[in-house]
């Protein structure tokens, strides 16, 4: 079985695949175009994409692996295979990339303090300083959404509420969307 993340960025999916035999994340590098370019359109995002490797190409910049075999989903529903760059070839892309719209997505990328992650430690920290937690029934999913809404609130558009779709950090992946209400019911109090 084929894992698959999904992450966003500004409200931009970007996918990513788990290669088992090389045990790190592949993504679409359709998605990382259209997600620093803010671009809604895959066409646009893919035509933008074979011209952009051509030139990192002629200077001397090779991004794409030799694995072209992950298989995404595309817009239509329908799976095909995608240009797909590991966590190196994604920064070596943000830095070679012709415009600084790259650097907001690479700090979001590296989980850098300036970004999400960032700002949700800083949040933690003050949470578990606080007296607050210790107030919270955390045996129960609405308290542990209203922690999670604290932590996320302002960052993310899902804060607070039991997520549909599955997600990842880093080379983990968080219980499938799929499967969250039965594993919730099974180890907490809804």
């Amino acid at each position: 079985m084929t894992k698959i993340s999904i992450r966003f960025y500004n409200d931009r999916e970007v996918r990513a695949v788990w290669d088992e035999e090389n045990s790190k994340w592949w993504f679409s590098a359709i998605d990382i175009i259209r997600a620093i370019n803010e671009e809604t359109d895959y066409v646009k995002a893919g035509n933008y994409w074979r011209w952009l490797k051509k030139k990192l190409a002629a200077d001397g910049v090779q991004l794409v692996s030799v694995t072209h075999d992950f298989k995404f989903e595309a817009p239509d529903g329908k799976k095909r295979a995608a240009d797909a760059l590991d966590n190196e070839c994604v920064q070596i892309l943000a830095k070679h990339y012709p415009n600084n719209k790259a650097n907001e997505f690479l700090d979001w990328f590296t989980y850098s303090d300036n970004t999400i992650d960032g700002q949700s430690r800083k949040k933690a920290y003050t949470l578990w300083e606080s007296d607050l937690v210790a107030d919270k029934d955390v045996g129960k999913v609405k308290s542990l959404q209203q922690i999670h809404a604290y932590l996320f609130g302002g960052l993310y558009d899902f804060a607070g509420k039991i997520r549909t779709k599955t997600i990842a950090k880093g080379n983990t992946l968080f219980c499938p969307a799929e499967h969250l209400h039965n594993y919730l019911k099974l180890v907490m109090v809804i």
